[in-house]
């Protein structure tokens, strides 16, 4: 009994401590720019010694790749339960969701938001597949879900752009094609571009511009977001 209290201990201080690590890296990645984000900086804010914190992370790049995962995957969780919860047969208000949700989990998450979307760490390589390949892919077909709910308004403003399937990624047609087979190269444009009006004003959001030129960001997203609804032929 001895023995399995003493490793149920160590097992907890481990992952209190491993969680720890990943807040200071966060917190000095938002203090000081990615950058920041080395080990012995971490052990030192903690009080560790350099020797001691390569027993959690090998190196910094196994470190930068767990806080992608987690972060990327909260970020996926919060839009998909957003999603869920909105009502299936009002796309108008799944969109909303799902976009507003995303907005709330940049601004809780700021750092998070920067490491995933914006401010790449200088020299780290990401394991073959990517540092969160499920969570990658769930936003984005989170993202072209929000096409596709649309698409039936949508299609007459927007079904005659002129794309085919070659103008797309492969890796992004691989993700949404199996989930959306029924959207068309022109739905899966009209994905990439509500991603880009509710991604832009997020991103200026995050790095501090738009507090210099408006007091109600939120209002001017609600607006924009209204406005991408409206133009896809959904009442809002």
């Amino acid at each position: 009994m001895t023995g399995t209290r003493s490793t149920g201990r160590r097992e907890r201080l481990r992952i209190e401590t491993t969680a720890e690590i990943k807040r200071t890296a966060l917190e000095l990645m938002g203090s000081g720019g990615p950058d920041a984000i080395t080990l012995r900086a971490i052990a030192r804010e903690m009080g560790m010694t350099a020797n001691a914190i390569y027993g959690y992370f090998a190196t910094r790049d196994d470190l930068v790749t767990a806080l992608i995962s987690d972060v990327y995957t909260a970020l996926a969780d919060a839009v998909d339960a957003a999603w869920a919860a909105s009502a299936q047969d009002a796309p108008a208000q799944r969109i909303h969701a799902w976009a507003h949700a995303f907005r709330d989990w940049a601004l809780a998450n700021p750092e998070g938001f920067r490491l995933i979307y914006g401010d790449p760490v200088p020299g780290y390589q990401a394991p073959a597949g990517g540092a969160a390949p499920d969570a990658a892919r769930r936003v984005c077909v989170g993202i072209a879900a929000l096409a596709d709910v649309a698409w039936g308004g949508a299609e007459q403003a927007y079904g005659d752009v002129d794309f085919d399937w070659d103008d797309f990624d492969p890796g992004l047609l691989d993700k949404v094609r199996p989930a959306f087979p029924a959207l068309p190269p022109a739905g899966v444009a009209l994905a990439l571009r509500i991603w880009g009006h509710l991604h832009g004003l997020v991103a200026l959001e995050i790095y501090g511009h738009l507090r210099a030129q408006t007091l109600s960001p939120d209002k001017l997203f609600h607006a924009e977001l209204t406005h991408v609804v409206g133009s896809a032929g959904l009442d809002a």
